[in-house]
């Protein structure tokens, strides 16, 4: 596929559009230095909605509609085994011209993994090229991107073709378990998803993804004096060491399965047998099908360990979102953007990951998706995250041509694949 500039209905007016963007270099990197100042850890809340009001703001020329979703209370395993509630943001969807014939939905996220007890909270210049700092890639920058991608396109005479609509989810980073739903609503009113996790720092985006799930086994034994009584007592560290290394076992049961071990805790005192562990673990898969073969290891698992007289085992977790297998539409869709890459100089490729992110929840839907047009940086998720900030405009530049391209027909045949 071949897409140019010069063959877009009054292509003069797109490449003008284009043009602009990269007069919005600085603004693009001020805004990000700002957001980035402003923790939004997923258990935030004060600060996600200190974010949203930076966001909504700075969207509101626009001149989209503006709707604040509110989510339900997630659960989580605290230290003392218990499960309570957890409270969540909200999401933020700006929608334009939804009667379109074409519409477009992009999404992204204002949590990070940085929670506000965290040493990291501020950027940093690493060198004129590179700014360190939370969320600067991951993904405040992308949601800089998208932005003003948007107001390129809106400058074009092609935007009154195209409904679009912008989903930004504040819990995204914990496994976008309360906005799951939202997510999979919006993606069935759309033809194509555009997601902003950052790209790598040379600029290849994700393909296929791998599954995951997050669980917490909660081991529960008999407390006893070490010395006096410890033949009375029933080990709940050393049981659930035994699950952990079952659990760890479980790695290559199927193709690129793997289960990772990530959080143990348990145990007051070295002279008390403990009566309770918790140990926290994630499993990335390749196949939808691998969920059902490893859960029934999962019920293995704890069935024997509640078969040794006096411990009490139970789960809690589950897959979160499925693998996101690249459908015909989907890779219409990925050559598509490839050509639109390269009538800007940019050499568009793909590379399959175990990380995930919503372009799985989108996938799910049935919604073709490119889930990596942020901006070119690397390091997330630790106190190195940084962003190349020369690609605030050349990947704002690269989204506002996918608009126009796909508002001129170009993306229809994977559009129609879809259908």
């Amino acid at each position: 596929m071949t897409i140019s500039i010069k063959n877009l209905p009054e292509w003069t007016l797109c490449q003008a559009a284009l043009d602009a963007t990269d007069g919005r270099q600085t603004d693009m990197v001020k805004t990000v230095e700002a957001w980035s100042s402003m923790n939004s850890g997923s258990a935030n809340m004060a600060g996600l909605a200190a974010v949203e009001a930076a966001i909504t703001e700075a969207f509101a020329p626009l001149g989209g509609d503006l709707e604040f979703i509110e989510l339900p209370d997630g659960e989580t395993v605290n230290a003392l085994g218990e499960i309570v509630a957890t409270k969540n943001g909200r999401c933020i969807r700006i929608s334009k011209r939804p009667h379109a014939n074409r519409k477009v939905l992009l999404t992204g996220h204002t949590d990070t993994v940085f929670a506000a007890s965290h040493a990291f909270q501020k950027p940093k210049w690493l060198d004129a090229n590179t700014l360190n700092g939370p969320g600067v890639a991951d993904m405040k920058g992308g949601i800089v991107v998208m932005l003003n991608a948007l107001k390129a396109f809106e400058e074009t005479p092609l935007a009154g073709s195209v409904g679009w609509e912008v989903l930004l989810s504040p819990d995204e980073e914990t496994g976008s378990l309360a906005s799951a739903s939202v997510l999979a609503e919006r993606a069935l009113a759309a033809d194509i998803g555009l997601t902003y996790e950052p790209a790598l720092a040379d600029g290849t985006l994700a393909g296929a993804r791998k599954g995951s799930g997050n669980y917490s086994l909660i081991v529960r034994g008999k407390a006893a004096h070490a010395g006096r009584e410890f033949h009375q007592g029933r080990n709940a560290v050393v049981k659930m060491a035994e699950c952990a290394g079952l659990l760890a076992a479980l790695t290559g049961g199927r193709p690129d399965l793997t289960v990772n071990v990530g959080v143990v805790s348990g145990g007051v005192a070295t002279n008390v047998v403990p009566d309770l562990a918790v140990c926290r673990f994630n499993v990335r898969l390749h196949e939808a099908e691998d969920a059902v073969w490893f859960e029934k290891q999962l019920d293995k698992i704890v069935a024997q360990a509640n078969a040794d007289e006096g411990y009490h085992v139970t789960l809690h977790g589950g897959i979160n979102r499925p693998p996101k297998v690249l459908s015909e539409a989907n890779l219409l869709l990925m050559d598509a953007i490839k050509a639109c890459g390269l009538e800007l100089g940019l050499d568009i490729n793909y590379v399959a990951t175990g990380g995930c992110c919503e372009g799985n929840n989108l996938a799910a839907a049935g919604l073709p998706n490119v889930d990596t047009l942020g901006v070119r940086g690397g390091m997330i998720h630790s106190a190195d995250e940084f962003v190349l900030v020369d690609s605030f405009s050349e990947r704002a530049k690269l989204s506002a041509l996918i608009l126009m391209a796909f508002a001129a027909g170009h993306f229809d045949q994977a559009v129609n694949a879809k259908a």
